[in-house]
């Protein structure tokens, strides 16, 4: 039979064990409570890609040799805020255009160089990027 010792003993290391139980729980509730996490995004999307329509072409012939397409001009049916352009098929070289009509951007002017000849220039490709 057990004694009012071992009570009192079999009492203090439950109370103990629960004391060591609560006390840790505490600090490992203090160690994480101090932890800040800010809010962050993360999404993933997509969307269509499609093409500009090019329309109002104009050719300008140098002014001293008419033989000589010294610029192209074109209107694009969406704003861009890159373009540019070549008119001869063999060229891997486009020419940067610019904006003529600041901030609405779809006029475009290309001057293009070096001044390709009518007779080479064989098609007009415009590459443009919003």
């Amino acid at each position: 039979m057990s004694g009012p010792n071992d009570r009192r003993r079999r009492r203090r290391r439950t109370i103990l064990v629960l004391l060591a139980a609560a006390a840790l729980s505490l600090f490992t509730f203090a160690f994480t409570a101090t932890n800040v996490v800010p809010g962050t995004r993360a999404g993933d999307g997509a969307g269509g890609i499609t093409g500009y329509t090019v329309s109002n072409v104009q050719y300008q012939l140098d002014g001293t040799d008419a033989s000589l397409i010294e610029s192209v001009s074109f209107t694009l049916d969406a704003a861009a805020s890159s373009v540019r352009a070549k008119v001869v098929a063999a060229n891997n070289t486009f020419t940067t255009c610019a904006t003529t009509n600041s901030p609405t951007n779809t006029n475009w002017s290309c001057n293009i160089e070096p001044d390709p000849t009518v007779l080479s220039a064989d098609e007009l490709r415009v590459i443009a990027t919003s």
